[in-house]
């Protein structure tokens, strides 16, 4: 069964947050680079986080690819064949984990290869905001050497995730339309609000204008606080016949300056939220920053008591 069949057959359970993972495996990811400081100094943590997602119940795993991109390697002192590399090398321990996973087990699982916006590269929160604003062709410059690299690695489908600007997500789909047409993505948004993107944008005009590409197959939120959830996915549904994408983070505040999530007094419950936003229309469900594989497992519960 490929990741359509999959999805259209039960949903998918998505996994949680890489960094606070690696930071349970005692990887420090407060630099610039975030989660992906453990491809140079630590992969074999990198692969045992998607692991622990897959025995949690992960059906679709993200690379840790999200803040990898060439210009934060290279400002490191990196050259760009190894930026490129380290990037092929997340994509190729996401896929080993999940063969590994499978031989023991006999369940076949999904990679994403997840494309980070442009305002997670500047690493001041702005993959909250959206405030910048680049050319096609400085989008492309900056995105190509990653995408390019993560898809000649042929993980299951793209996770254009976390997005705060329909412009740049536009750019990006018609790049592959044009370059890449047969692999499969979705596209996730941060959110202002449950109506309106980060740059300000109306969900439903962002979602109308990614309905424009075949193959999207799925369009969502993430990385947003869990009470917007189900507003947004009735927004979403009723301006797409595209499967939905959802994974929240647990309600947390990012402080960009000190690079941390505030602690929040009452974490929402994935179980009873996933059963809820399922039946509202959400067939991925996943979670995001501040989460880990007790909340993998809470959604993927519920996934066996819905679909059985």
């Amino acid at each position: 069964m490929n990741l359509i069949e999959a999805i259209k057959n039960r949903g998918l359970v998505l996994d949680g947050a890489m960094s606070d993972e690696l930071e349970r495996q005692g990887i420090k990811t407060n630099n610039h680079l975030w989660t992906a400081s453990a491809l140079i100094t630590d992969p074999k943590t990198v692969y045992q986080a998607h692991m622990n997602y897959f025995q949690a119940g992960a059906q679709l795993v993200i690379t840790d690819t999200y803040q990898a991109n060439v210009p934060a390697f290279t400002e490191l002192g990196y050259s760009n064949a190894q930026a490129q590399n380290f990037i092929a090398s997340a994509v190729k321990i996401a896929k080993q984990a999940r063969e590994d996973y499978e031989k023991q087990t006999g369940k076949h699982n999904f990679v994403a290869g997840t494309i980070g916006a442009y305002g997670a590269y500047l690493a001041d929160g702005n993959e909250y905001r959206g405030d910048y604003h680049l050319s096609s062709k400085e989008y492309l410059d900056f995105h190509l050497p990653r995408l390019t690299t993560i898809i000649a690695e042929k993980p299951d489908c793209l996770a254009i995730e976390t997005q705060p600007k329909l412009e740049e997500v536009i750019c990006l789909l018609t790049w592959l339309k044009e370059q890449q047409p047969q692999i499969p993505v979705y596209v996730s948004f941060t959110l202002q609000d449950s109506q309106t993107i980060s740059d300000g944008t109306s969900l439903k005009t962002a979602v109308n204008a990614v309905n424009n590409f075949p193959q999207v197959f799925a369009v969502g939120v993430n990385c947003v606080n869990p009470h917007l959830v189900s507003s947004a996915i009735t927004c979403i549904q009723q301006e797409t016949s595209k499967e939905i994408v959802v994974y929240p983070n647990q309600g947390a505040s990012y402080d960009p300056a000190s690079k941390t999530w505030q602690k929040i007094a009452h974490p929402i419950d994935f179980y009873q939220a996933t059963k809820k936003w399922y039946k509202l229309g959400a067939h991925l469900i996943g979670s995001c920053c501040t989460t880990g594989p007790a909340q993998t497992k809470e959604i993927a519960q519920a996934f066996e008591e819905i679909v059985k």
